[in-house]
């Protein structure tokens, strides 16, 4: 746990009933939502800014960004407690279901724990919409993105492009704009899977774009597809045309720069060994 996010929390209540949900202090923060309804409408100022910038009390049922490496056991009695808050007192009830839901399907912490699918069924039951996964999709949560196409979320080329379904890919793609085949191309390339790859490239889609929306905005396929480890995937996109010299809008790193990086980041030898393989191929371009 970072030791100082309670301190970053200058509002003394609205920091206690962040400790209540991380403690699973269920009598806790009913006592004091009891009390001051309207914490449920509050937001704070939180380290790091970015998608978690000012967030909502029942953001933080999500652990997402990570705070601690696990959630309490009765993080769904917790939730409960919240819905029932948002639904009666939050001024901005959609607004603040649906970015929950975000949250938890992004999240590695609740899949980790085995919870993610319960979390996101009670949001949805208490009206979140399930959108299309993609949020779920790009940061490797597959059950997740099955689960709310399942609870009545869309069904896109991106989710038929993870999931390897390649019949749904051709009747999609078929009236897919260039936009939406870049997306699924970046996402074919994320999972380093050089058969959806493949398909996709047949449509005529730009390797060398950077998608708009949904899934990793700030890279090319080619950097996603080194970012999975996949050297024949890195292969199919430059033979197709991607430059290896573009670089990503956040870190301006190049495909060998990623590579170079992902060998430090790599888990074990065998992940370090496909890095540094796609780092001598890049090498020779």
């Amino acid at each position: 746990m970072h030791t100082n996010i309670y301190t970053d929390i200058k509002e003394p209540l609205f920091r206690q009933a962040v400790e209540a949900v991380d403690a699973g202090n269920i009598s806790l923060l009913k006592d004091l939502l009891a009390e001051h309804p309207d914490l449920i409408n509050q937001s704070t100022w939180f380290p790091g800014g970015g998608y978690f910038e000012c967030p909502c009390l029942i953001y933080f049922v999500a652990g997402n960004p990570t705070r601690n490496s696990t959630l309490p056991e009765n993080i769904l009695g917790i939730m409960k407690v919240l819905i029932e808050n948002v639904k009666q007192h939050a001024t901005n009830k959609q607004e603040q279901l649906d970015y929950t839901l975000g949250l938890i399907e992004s999240g590695r912490i609740p899949r980790e724990c085995g919870k993610q699918i319960a979390m996101m069924d009670l949001l949805i039951d208490a009206g979140a919409k399930p959108g299309n996964g993609s949020a779920a999709l790009a940061h490797g949560n597959i059950d997740a993105a099955k689960h709310l196409i399942k609870r009545g979320g869309e069904y896109t080329l991106v989710a038929a492009a993870c999931f390897n379904e390649t019949d749904k890919i051709k009747e999609l793609a078929a009236n897919s704009n260039k936009e939406e085949l870049l997306t699924a191309l970046t996402a074919a390339a994320f999972y380093g899977n050089a058969e959806i790859i493949a398909l996709l490239l047949k449509t005529g889609v730009n390797p060398g774009g950077y998608p708009q929306s949904g899934f990793h905005t700030h890279a090319t396929p080619l950097h996603q597809a080194v970012h999975s480890g996949s050297l024949e995937c890195v292969k199919l996109l430059i033979g197709s045309g991607a430059d290896s010299n573009a670089t990503d809008k956040v870190y301006k790193g190049t495909a060998l720069g990623w590579a170079i990086y992902m060998q430090a980041e790599a888990k074990n030898e065998t992940e370090k060994n496909s890095f540094k393989e796609i780092e001598e191929y890049l090498k020779t371009l």
